[in-house]
């Protein structure tokens, strides 16, 4: 069976985070979403330092899907480069792995 993939990305606010969870869901592309608000960012964009706020999600997919998810994510973000970073775990516990995939094999 596929292994779990976090995929990492962050929002501007709450609300488009929540409605990009939930679409995902809904499509089972994920089986979960976790958003993390208050993170504060610094960065580098077109020639200067800029600093925000923003929220970061940590969605929880399998491999098979990794890519698909991945290119929904985009199409769904409102960032010009969203950060979208893919983390394969060391260790996962087996029932989590298990509830993962049974809700993103039901497509």
């Amino acid at each position: 069976m596929s292994s779990l993939i976090l995929l990492m990305t962050t929002f501007s606010d709450e609300a488009t985070a929540a409605t990009t969870i939930r679409k995902l869901v809904e499509e089972r592309l994920i089986a979960c979403g976790t958003m993390i608000p208050k993170a504060k960012s610094i960065y580098f964009w077109h020639g200067k330092i800029e600093e925000s706020s923003e929220v970061v999600i940590f969605l929880k997919t399998t491999h098979d899907l990794q890519s698909a998810c991945m290119d929904r994510l985009k199409a769904l973000h409102s960032y010009e480069v969203p950060e979208i970073i893919a983390i394969k775990p060391a260790s996962v516990s087996q029932k989590y792995l298990e509830w993962v995939q049974n809700f993103t094999c039901n497509r």
